[in-house]
């Protein structure tokens, strides 16, 4: 294939959803002129949720993929170059810094800012895909509203699903927590305030093997589990499953040449997006493991911005 020339940018974004587009905005109404690189899924994990009732701004309740799609719009508008590549490869050491796109594209960059999220991990059951968004979720701070006075379950055993379960009783009438093994992960003090929860109940050694529910319209009835000790499966009836077994930033890129901590987040300096490397910025998700919140990684994103738009004036 014809090798199209390097495309340079003062500043290279790579990555969509809310960290990404508002830092298109900010660089470009700084007149930066950045070029955004967006994989197959722009906007990231919001184009997985539907109802968003959380975004500052809307009254009403919007749609997941419709933000994302206005604030696409928004960076376009205000003259960001949005390109649909796949960043296969980075070079941080090279000036300015160098990226190759899986179409063999090259780009260098006099700032980079990392904006590729992160992903939910899955029970990859395929009726758990079916049902994502109507009655299975992986945020419960993002849906648990929807579930007042319903019942509910939460798989996993770390900090995450314990939180999860913890948040989840100020709205659900039971909180069913299912972990495989026999004892939690999770800190010390956040199990003493489950076991002493009475609307949770914790079912152990226990796996789930297929969400049970309605087609038309869509909708959870209820899961089947199974108990690894004993093989035994049963069916509990349910309103909710809300998986809660970790995130996995996307991050393998920068492997060995950005400081991440031991899952894989990108790490930043106190009160900033800068990585160990002058110039790279990380925002939202990817650095971002407490919040993950549409508003904190579109925060972050500004920050990102105006950090390089500062780097950038400084050279």
């Amino acid at each position: 294939m014809s090798q199209n020339p390097t495309k340079h940018t003062k500043v290279l974004i790579i990555g969509s959803g809310p960290a990404g587009y508002t830092a298109a905005v900010y660089a470009a109404r700084a007149m930066l002129n950045p070029i955004l690189v967006y994989g197959s899924a722009p906007g990231g994990q919001l184009t997985t949720t539907t109802d968003v009732e959380n975004y500052p701004g809307f009254a009403d309740v919007i749609q997941g993929p419709w933000l994302m799609d206005q604030m696409k719009d928004q960076a376009k508008a205000v003259g960001t170059e949005m390109i649909e590549d796949h960043i296969a490869s980075v070079n941080l050491k090279s000036r300015p810094f160098e990226a190759i796109g899986d179409t063999g594209q090259k780009y260098t960059a006099d700032s980079i800012i990392i904006s590729t999220g992160a992903q939910a991990r899955w029970l990859n059951l395929k009726s758990e895909q079916e049902f994502r968004g109507f009655g299975v979720s992986a945020c419960a701070t993002c849906d648990g509203f929807f579930f007042k006075n319903k019942e509910v379950a939460v798989v996993g055993g770390g900090n995450a699903a314990v939180e999860e379960a913890m948040f989840l009783t100020k709205f659900a009438s039971k909180v069913k927590l299912i972990h495989r093994r026999d004892n939690l992960r999770a800190e010390k003090m956040l199990q003493k305030k489950l076991m002493n929860n009475k609307k949770i109940e914790i079912i152990w050694d226990t796996v789930v093997e297929d969400v049970i529910g309605d087609k038309e319209p869509k909708n959870v009835k209820g899961i089947k589990i199974k108990n690894l000790k004993t093989n035994k499966i049963e069916e509990i009836k349910i309103d909710g499953l809300f998986v809660a077994i970790g995130h996995d930033p996307a991050t393998s890129l920068f492997k060995d040449q950005l400081k991440m901590d031991n899952e894989g987040y990108l790490i930043t300096k106190p009160d900033s997006t800068e990585t160990n490397i002058p110039g790279v910025y990380a925002a939202g998700d990817v650095k971002d493991k407490t919040f993950r919140q549409a508003v904190t990684a579109a925060g972050m994103g500004c920050m990102a911005a105006l950090e390089a738009e500062k780097h950038l004036s400084h050279k």
